[in-house]
């Protein structure tokens, strides 16, 4: 797949996208959802094209689960509704405009978990003259012994937390509640192959299978709490990429979450449960040679997120058998690889493999499309077309849009 000729018309570093790799992981995944639909995880994704690219391959995929609110805002002016906000926020100016959004029928969902929110949503809702979709999120992380296995999310784990939050939505205007969310991270996030790590596999593997009986429970009961409330959903969500297998089997779960996946990532190496194709790559341009068998690389620093360790650093593919520097690690402005027997030259390309899935898109402004070997397209990122949704520019760009109107 990649040859020095590819790299002739590529300006380097560089991120590439496989295809065909793309496409066949989308054959996968669609063949795992059991008759339920597949939401879009867009925080793994973060470029439109490969968005449309996805919905495109098969009609299991529909609606997408996006990370901030102002990104919900700029995938509603790029054509696509029916968006979950995965996770709560609080930014006044752009629920705002959300609130606007979906007065004007389109359909941006917004999570919950509190009173506060509520609160905080209706008041909103009141003063744009425009209304929420909810959707409440319950914790689904569980204790084995005295260990808190999961991540810390949500504070509702109760029929009665959910219900009290349900009677609050009722009663407030501009609000109506669409679904129930429960996302087992500890199952779909976290692996159990992990290298030279036999002990911990095993731990994960069994604390896994006792998670999964609780999950289950706990998620059946909240739906028919609400059902004996008089409030059934119109959907019920979970799962992620590595849960997709257990997930599906779930009858009260109506969609499936997906994201990693597309891409498989270099974690995604680490399940035991599934394999899917890697398609997303970084190319770093060999600009120094210190000795026979160190190639320092521009740049490279792309860290994954979460807890610190081996795990989370990109890694050489090719050519094989490259390996990083134990001192030197992926550096900000060069990474060195040692070579044992690979002969490198100035200008050669190092491919490697990051961590994560979207993260690394937020490096690049453009994806370049390979298949067979040769570019066939080039997909701009979030930041290609002008956008990073956690920093102050994406708020002020929102205010620009809502002064005339926040002054009312």
């Amino acid at each position: 797949m990649f040859s020095k000729e590819l790299f002739q018309n590529i300006s380097l570093p560089a991120l590439l996208l496989d295809v065909q790799a793309l496409d066949d992981n989308c054959r996968r995944i669609a063949a795992k959802a059991n008759g339920k639909k597949i939401r879009i995880a867009t925080k793994s994704i973060r470029s439109v094209p490969v968005l449309n690219r996805i919905f495109q391959s098969n009609s299991v995929f529909q609606g997408l689960m996006c990370y901030s609110p102002h990104e919900a805002i700029f995938l509603t002016e790029n054509g696509f509704d029916n968006i979950l906000l995965g996770y709560p926020c609080w930014d006044s100016e752009a629920l705002f405009q959300i609130a606007r959004l979906n007065g004007n029928r389109k359909q941006i969902i917004c999570m919950v978990d509190s009173l506060q929110h509520i609160d905080h949503l209706k008041e909103i809702a009141g003063r744009a003259k425009g209304m929420f979709y909810l959707c409440i999120d319950v914790d689904m992380s569980t204790m084995i012994g005295s260990l808190h296995f999961g991540v810390r999310r949500s504070p509702l784990r109760t029929e009665e937390e959910v219900i009290r939050l349900v009677r609050k939505i009722k009663q407030s205007s501009g609000l109506k509640l669409l679904g129930l969310m429960g996302y087992e991270a500890q199952i779909a996030g976290v692996g159990d192959r992990m290298p030279s790590q036999h002990l911990k596999n095993r731990a994960v593997t069994f604390m896994k299978k006792q998670s999964l009986t609780k999950i289950v429970a706990r998620r059946k009961s909240v739906v028919q709490a609400l059902e004996r409330e008089g409030q059934p959903v119109a959907f019920v969500n979970g799962g992620g990429t590595g849960s997709l297998d257990t997930t599906s089997k779930e009858e009260v779960v109506t969609e499936l979450t997906a994201g990693s996946g597309f891409y498989s990532p270099l974690l995604f190496d680490y399940y035991q449960n599934f394999r899917f194709q890697p398609a997303l790559f970084f190319a770093l341009p060999v600009v120094r040679k210190p000795t026979s068998t160190i190639y320092t690389c521009l740049g490279g620093g792309y860290i994954a997120s979460g807890p610190h360790g081996k795990d989370k650093v990109p890694q050489p593919v090719y050519p094989p058998g490259g390996k990083l520097l134990p001192f030197e690690g992926a550096g900000e402005v060069q990474t060195p690889i040692y070579y044992e027997k690979e002969t490198l030259e100035i200008g050669d390309a190092v491919i490697f493999r990051a961590a994560k899935a979207g993260e690394i898109c937020e490096r690049f402004n453009e994806i370049v499309c390979i298949a067979d070997g040769r570019i066939v397209d080039r997909y701009p990122t979030y930041g290609g077309k002008g956008n990073a949704f956690f920093n102050e520019n994406s708020s002020r760009k929102t205010m620009e849009k809502l002064g005339p109107y926040m002054r009312k």
